[in-house]
């Protein structure tokens, strides 16, 4: 997978999501086997440049390369600005977000909004690659609803005006993340484009990465959600990829191992105080469904300072190890009643 002049090992993205991209959660999915990772998305707009949120979300400092920052907005002489920016802090490789469907987004006709409008994409995508030297990517849905997929004509659009790389995700802005994702139009984009696309929707196993790109014939596929708690999920894929065998769940130990390092890199990067907040989405999602987890979850939202959090996940890791070297999990019913 090539974006630009770019070379990634592997064609495994880790998809851009608020709240959850950040440095530590990227650098973490990076060491464990995905070829890029998409920042959360960055503020167009200037007067927001010095906000506490939107320097945290640019900062990729000592981060493996390529450095990929997404910025949001509707103006192209903002987005222009913005790109420059963040290119003249370290960004290599700039990613324009035209596929959130968060209603704050698309309110103020940024994210998948700006699908309905075509004349203002154009205008958007040629001036950003023309206000920076690195690679320009776009990240889109299939339409704006399912009577109105225009996917086929922003892919046109974009490579015309000269992005390197288009990611889809496999619904409309108004399915949300509602029912399943489609390929098929994923599958014309790459199938009427030159440049390299990137599969995304529904990719939870290794099994389905190799569906959707034999499938779509995509470039890559870009991971969100199924990483989420399980960011070892893309050494997993590699090796499907690579050798068509599937490779054994990570023991106790390593995922314990994991988790304490991933805490530490968010006290590091939060400070403390928010650390130990951010800590706890990231907790539920490493523990979900694992025997006797609730009462764990619960407690951890309880828990105030960074000690006390880590001798909990360490004390609730270390009585798994002791049942077994591998993960134990519910049976469906009581997962569903636990989540």
């Amino acid at each position: 997978m090539k974006i630009g002049s770019i070379q990634l090992r592997n064609n495994l993205i880790v998809a851009p999501m608020a709240g959850v991209t950040d440095r530590p959660f990227r650098s973490l999915c990076k060491r464990l086997g995905a070829g890029m990772a998409v920042s959360e998305m960055v503020a167009s707009n200037s007067l927001l440049w010095g906000s506490e949120k939107t320097i945290r979300r640019g900062n990729h400092e000592g981060e493996v390369e390529p450095r990929v920052i997404q910025i949001a907005g509707a103006d192209p002489e903002m987005m222009a600005e913005a790109a420059k920016y963040n290119v003249d802090k370290g960004a290599d490789i700039i990613d324009i977000n035209m596929g959130c469907p968060a209603k704050k987004i698309c309110n103020v006709y940024a994210g998948s909004a700006l699908l309905k409008d075509e004349p203002l994409v154009a205008k958007i995508v040629d001036a950003v690659v023309r206000a920076v030297h690195v690679p320009v990517t776009l990240k889109i849905r299939t339409g704006w609803n399912k009577d109105n997929r225009n996917a086929l004509a922003i892919a046109k659009i974009a490579e015309d005006h000269g992005i390197q790389s288009l990611a889809m995700h496999g619904r409309t802005r108004a399915c949300m993340y509602t029912g399943d994702a489609e390929y098929d139009t994923i599958r014309a984009v790459k199938q009427s484009v030159g440049i390299p696309v990137v599969a995304n929707g529904d990719i939870t196993t290794p099994e389905k990465a190799k569906f959707v790109l034999d499938y779509t014939g995509a470039d890559a596929v870009m991971i969100g959600r199924a990483a989420q708690g399980r960011p070892w999920i893309f050494r997993e894929i590699e090796h499907y990829l690579l050798t068509g065998l599937k490779l054994a769940p990570p023991p106790v130990e390593e995922i314990r191992e994991v988790m304490v390092a991933h805490l530490h890199d968010l006290y590091a990067f939060y400070g403390y105080e928010r650390g130990v907040r951010v800590a706890r989405k990231h907790i539920s999602w490493y523990t979900k469904g694992l025997k006797n987890s609730a009462m764990f979850r619960a407690r951890m939202n309880t828990l105030e300072d960074a000690p006390t959090q880590l001798a909990a996940v360490k004390e609730f890791f270390d009585g798994l190890r002791v049942r077994s070297s591998a993960l134990e999990y519910e049976d469906n019913e009581e997962v569903a009643l636990a989540a």
